[in-house]
């Protein structure tokens, strides 16, 4: 459904940092940059990047927004919010653990990248 999702950052090697440590423990290779103003994190499912505002003003997170990546155990999701809060980030909403909805029971934990941007990394219990 999404080839991939783009946030707006005000400071590249800040936000290089945390991605480069939540997505690397994900099993994500290293950020690669663009036109000197952005970076991308490619996989075979999509790929995730940020960049500085082509508009020139400050990039600000969005407002209810989330972007959750997949993890493969919750091992991933707690290293994740791990290497985020190590870099730069913040834990936001409950502390991680499981959940459970109407779309089964899931490992969640939430950040919020150094801009403020929402992030999720999540693993759903095999049925």
């Amino acid at each position: 459904m999404f080839n991939h999702v783009m946030v707006g950052a005000n400071d590249l090697e800040a936000s290089r940092k945390f991605y480069d440590a939540t997505l690397g423990v994900l099993g994500v290779a290293p950020g690669v940059i663009n036109r000197d103003t952005r970076y991308f994190y490619r996989t075979p499912g999509g790929a995730f990047s940020f960049t500085l505002p082509l508009d020139g003003k400050p990039a600000t997170p969005a407002n209810g927004g989330t972007i959750g990546f997949v993890a493969k155990s919750v091992d991933q999701v707690n290293a994740f919010h791990a290497a985020g809060v190590a870099n730069g980030g913040t834990t936001c909403e409950d502390p991680p653990g499981w959940r459970d909805g109407p779309a089964g029971r899931m490992y969640l934990a939430y950040l919020r990248d150094p801009i403020g941007n929402k992030l999720c990394s999540i693993f759903r219990e095999p049925k």
